[in-house]
């Protein structure tokens, strides 16, 4: 996933790495997508559908999981390879892990993403949805900081072209919208009330499970959406 080689063939979306600084970047963009919030949520929880092949360490996304919920996993099974003198071992990597899910709202996962994971340094990725006229803009930033081996211009570069290549492929897979709206200034964080009254949002163990639960939940009544301004809140007052 995000292997070095990979970075330089990173996908055509424009480059937006709206801060950097020393061993420091800030990578942000939107699509807005023809979906739901709803639609948008189960699609992005099932990262396997959309996720690229040339940015996973078993070079299949098919192996990649999501676990929607504090301390969830954004995980990849290595298959095992068998050859003639051996039985193959599977193996298993850890992107990311889930700090804060707010189902239809928005998604904040903590980790240092392929050629980061062996440097000091630790990222957070927020994904958050906003409700549009003509469907869902899907915003993704990543923040990024620490110690570092890489150039910081160059690697903020690598990573930000492989993060808009994946949103690209989401808004792909739900259909992109005529008008992208990409929010200027960066949204707001969710207050922790906002937090705790998510908490009761029971999550599917994995990306195929996890759609299949949050589609028979139809039943019971929907918690109030955040608005990408309260996903991002804290960014807003520097």
């Amino acid at each position: 996933m995000l292997a070095a080689a990979a970075l330089a063939q990173a996908g055509p979306a424009a480059a937006e790495v709206v801060e950097a600084g020393e061993g420091t970047f800030v990578t942000r963009h939107v699509r807005v997508v023809e979906a739901s919030p709803r639609e948008a949520w189960m699609a992005l929880i099932s990262p396997a559908r959309w996720w690229s092949d040339g940015h996973t360490w078993s070079g299949d996304a098919a192996n990649l999981t999501l676990t929607p919920q504090a301390g969830g996993c954004f995980c990849e099974r290595i298959p095992e390879v068998d050859t003639a003198e051996t039985v193959g071992l599977a193996g298993s990597v850890r992107h990311m892990e889930v700090i804060y899910a707010a189902p239809d709202s928005a998604l904040r996962m903590r980790g240092a993403l392929g050629p980061l994971q062996s440097e000091a340094v630790t990222g957070v990725l927020t994904i958050a949805f906003d409700a549009q006229e003509d469907g869902t803009a899907v915003t993704f930033e990543y923040v990024v900081g620490g110690y570092m081996r890489y150039e910081t211009a160059k690697i903020a570069a690598a990573v930000d072209a492989v993060i808009a290549q994946q949103l690209d492929g989401l808004a792909t897979l739900l259909g992109p919208a005529d008008s992208p709206a990409a929010p200027e200034q960066p949204a707001e964080q969710p207050e922790e009330a906002g937090a705790a009254g998510e908490e009761g949002e029971e999550a599917a163990p994995d990306a195929d499970e996890g759609a299949g639960a949050g589609a028979g939940e139809g039943a019971r009544e929907a918690p109030a959406r955040e608005s990408v301004e309260q996903a991002f809140e804290d960014l807003s007052d520097g």
